[in-house]
């Protein structure tokens, strides 16, 4: 396609994307130059794994299955030297080519070139175009809860690929909390022997074999994702006490607590028995024992080895079951063991209130678009300490949330409902004074599962709102073509492929949902 053919484009100053494209790539140009028309006799160039996964998306899109050619009519390469993740993808009515920086950047050229695909008059064809594109930030993470409700590993799958698909490139499993743990321990066996066979309100629980936990981590680097797994300390963690009393607290019971359980029912929490509530903050390992940093280094010990990825996330939050001195003490050592195992600690923002935190540790903020509490203050103490945050503000990211007040699934203590205008109208740079765009690693979508028991019910809650957070995450911040207006038009022309992959994507009112062809 010569420059000269170029109708409309864009720098993210024009406004003149119309293509569903989410999230927003940096550059756009498009053209009104006919296209590239997929036919089954389409044949497909590049390494062996590209062409597999594209011919994969194609596949489920179309129909049509892409033939390998020497000579083929869509060429996909990698050409090193551009920014990390980055590609170029380049369509006109002859061929089409994308080209990664690396492997990582052809496969998310690869989610663009699907996001073109069209069916118009009866053919399958892309739109003439050039994209130049890069993620604004490295980390772009999505976090499934599978200990409040346990998802089996074929769900993690699906939602590896739905999260893959938007170009996130982190998987936070929050494996451990009051009510399972999640994870085979050889050095702990009573962990999953004792304390994974529930789920909230009395459901199923389960775990996962390290074979399991193997193969989900396999799945997300074959799709460019890298698992970050969490084992909640030293609070939200009653299930410990059930497998091993002697290292836990009894429960501490609040008011706060109490009035949680009179709102969404359920008994009170015992010493060793398998809790099935909502209740948050009443348990608590015994910070003075040193069994139980043994403990910590046993199981931190074994997950560091079973994951390759750079980080190891402690938690830390809502430890209201602890005194802060011993709070403070417990996240020094435990800080310092997950560095000791060669992995950056992440932690939840609370532990930004330690003095002696250990200097790498990531802090994750999931405080509100507009701090309260002095939650923004815990949170620059990272970037003071020399380290980044990662951005998670509930009332915009925490896809539990109901997306309107009579939903049936979600909660509502993030500010009310979070709906789709409101999870994308949000700038990270703008949440915590003193935080600026090269203090934030990046941003993550947060999916509890209080309320959600199965694949259906997270399609439901995540989507449309996961695409505001992958535009977050990935897409520059000016530009005409960054607003509410423009994404809700672009998010709407996302439903055939959508449908197409199997998403059950809530349906949103606020969402010009484009008809047609799945």
């Amino acid at each position: 396609m010569n420059t000269g053919d170029v109708a409309r484009a864009t720098h993210h100053n024009g406004g003149t994307v119309t293509a569903p494209l989410v999230p927003l790539p940096a550059v756009v140009q498009t053209a009104d130059a006919a296209g590239f028309h997929l036919v089954p006799t389409t044949t497909v160039s590049g390494p062996g794994d590209a062409r597999a996964a594209l011919a994969e998306v194609v596949r489920r899109r179309t129909g049509i299955t892409l033939t390998t050619a020497s000579d083929a009519d869509i060429v996909l390469d990698i050409e090193p030297g551009g920014a990390p993740e980055s590609y170029r993808l380049r369509v006109d009515a002859a061929s089409v080519s994308i080209v990664g920086a690396d492997a990582a950047g052809l496969f998310y050229g690869m989610q663009t070139l699907a996001q073109l695909i069209t069916h118009d008059t009866g053919d399958w064809s892309i739109p003439a175009a050039r994209i130049d594109d890069a993620p604004r930030f490295g980390y772009r993470g999505v976090m499934l809860d599978v200990a409040r409700h346990f998802q089996p590993v074929a769900t993690v799958f699906a939602f590896i690929d739905r999260a893959a698909s938007l170009k996130f490139n982190m998987l936070h499993l929050h494996l451990t909390d009051d009510q399972g743990w999640r994870l085979q321990m050889d050095s702990r066996p009573l962990l999953t022997e004792r304390a994974s066979s529930t789920s909230v309100g009395g459901d199923a629980g389960g775990f996962y074999t390290k074979a399991d936990y193997r193969a989900i981590v396999e799945y997300a680097a074959e799709r460019h994702m890298t698992v970050v797994p969490e084992v909640d300390l030293p609070g939200h963690t009653h299930a410990v006490g059930v497998a091993y009393p002697d290292i836990a607290e009894p429960p501490v019971m609040t008011d706060e607590i109490r009035d949680a359980i009179a709102q969404f029912g359920g008994e009170d929490p015992r010493a060793a028995v398998p809790y099935e509530g909502l209740a948050v903050g009443f348990s608590s390992l015994r910070i003075r024992d040193e069994r139980t940093y043994e403990f910590v280094a046993d199981v931190l010990g074994e997950l560091a080895a079973l994951t390759p990825g750079p980080y190891l996330h402690i938690g830390g939050d809502e430890a209201l079951g602890t005194a802060a001195g011993d709070y403070a003490d417990f996240m020094e050592r435990a800080t310092q063991i997950v560095d000791a195992l060669g992995k950056t600690p992440l932690t939840w923002h609370e532990a930004g209130a330690v003095d002696d935190l250990h200097d790498a540790t990531v802090g994750q903020y999931w405080g509100f678009v507009s701090p309260t509490d002095g939650m923004d203050e815990r949170a620059r103490r990272f970037v003071r300490n020399g380290s980044r945050v990662i951005l998670s503000p509930a009332d915009a990211v925490y896809l539990d949330m109901k997306p309107t007040a009579d939903a049936d699934l979600g909660l509502t203590w993030a500010n009310g409902p979070t709906s789709v205008e409101r999870a994308y109208r949000w700038e990270p740079t703008a949440v915590i004074d003193g935080i600026g765009e090269d203090d934030i690693l990046g941003i993550e979508a947060a999916l509890w599962t209080e309320t959600i028991r199965d694949l259906a019910d997270l399609d439901r809650m995540a989507f449309p709102r996961i695409a505001a957070a992958a535009e977050a995450s990935w897409s520059p911040r000016d530009g005409a073509d960054r607003t509410w207006t423009c994404f809700r038009e672009r998010v709407g022309g996302l439903a055939p492929l959508w449908h197409s992959l199997g998403i059950g994507f809530d349906e949103s009112a606020e969402i010009p949902w484009q008809k047609g062809r799945p």
